[in-house]
């Protein structure tokens, strides 16, 4: 925090459009009770920063491994196990700030992230949590026919549905109708839709449990979609996935680890101004 305005420091991310602001929570110290709060005003469109999530990143406690670990949290204040664009950014962030070095470890909730980042290249691999509850070929009404219905979790649960073209798919209505279905009740489900361009390419969009809409991307979908293909033989162990931004994510199957990779663009670094946002420090 600085200054007699209660101005605090903020860095804006994206990942192939996936937008994310992060507070260094060093020298904040915001308690976690608070943080929720501060997620629903920060990323609120137009009247906030804007964001689909808001990271705090914070030293290891003495109980947790790491070089560091994040609080995070989505745009509507809930918060999530895991964000596969948002570890990449993380990643790049927390070389820049000091956090760590280019080849580090960090804590989410959903277990330890190992990252590299690339900071001159603007470049960031992440391995993910491994891949776990995998069920393939579940049948679901959502209200407009029934659908064939895969499911993993990649970090955080995803439900994958292969369409033979996804660009034409309502993934704001159909996407609310499978995140909600009671067969994933009572947690819900990440949404996606994934058409299969050929055996090394896949397009996929995704609708986000806690942004609860369709986003230009999401690295762990992008994994979900990846993991279920291999699994059905449809695609390679290794597979480019277009997000619905238009960028790519590589995304690499080996063995019982799930890989990836993409930009991690840092937008601006600056001072947002908490009564701006009806937001106060202690």
């Amino acid at each position: 925090m600085s200054g007699k305005a209660r101005t605090v420091p903020i860095h804006k991310l994206h990942g192939c459009g996936n937008d994310f602001v992060f507070i260094d929570n060093r020298a904040l110290r915001l308690p976690v009770a608070d943080m929720p709060d501060w997620a629903r005003a920060v990323c609120r469109r137009a009247f906030g920063v804007g964001a689909d999530g808001l990271v705090f990143l914070d030293e290891t406690p003495k109980d947790r491994e790491g070089d560091y670990i994040w609080h995070f949290y989505n745009a509507d204040g809930s918060r999530a196990e895991m964000c596969g664009n948002a570890s990449r950014c993380a990643a790049l962030l927390a070389v820049e700030l000091g956090f760590a070095g280019p080849k580090h470890v960090f804590g989410t909730d959903a277990g330890l992230i190992r990252a590299e980042a690339d900071v001159t290249a603007g470049m960031a691999k992440v391995e993910l949590t491994p891949p776990r509850d995998l069920a393939l070929g579940i049948e679901l009404d959502l209200g407009q026919g029934r659908e064939m219905v895969h499911f993993v979790n990649t970090g955080v649960p995803h439900a994958v549905v292969f369409k033979r073209d996804a660009s034409a798919v309502d993934v704001r209505t159909l996407g609310a109708a499978l995140r909600r279905h009671a067969h994933f009740a009572p947690a819900g489900t990440n949404a996606n839709f994934a058409q299969v361009i050929d055996r090394k390419n896949i397009h996929l969009r995704t609708f986000e449990r806690g942004v609860e809409d369709e986003t230009y991307a999401c690295g762990t979908g992008a994994a979900a979609g990846a993991v279920v293909a291999h699994a059905l033989g449809l695609t390679e162990s290794t597979v480019n996935v277009r997000s619905s931004g238009g960028e790519i994510l590589g995304i690499s199957v080996e063995g019982g680890s799930v890989f990836l990779s993409g930009k991690a663009v840092r937008v601006f670094s600056g001072e947002m101004f908490l009564e701006g946002l009806g937001l106060a420090l202690a």
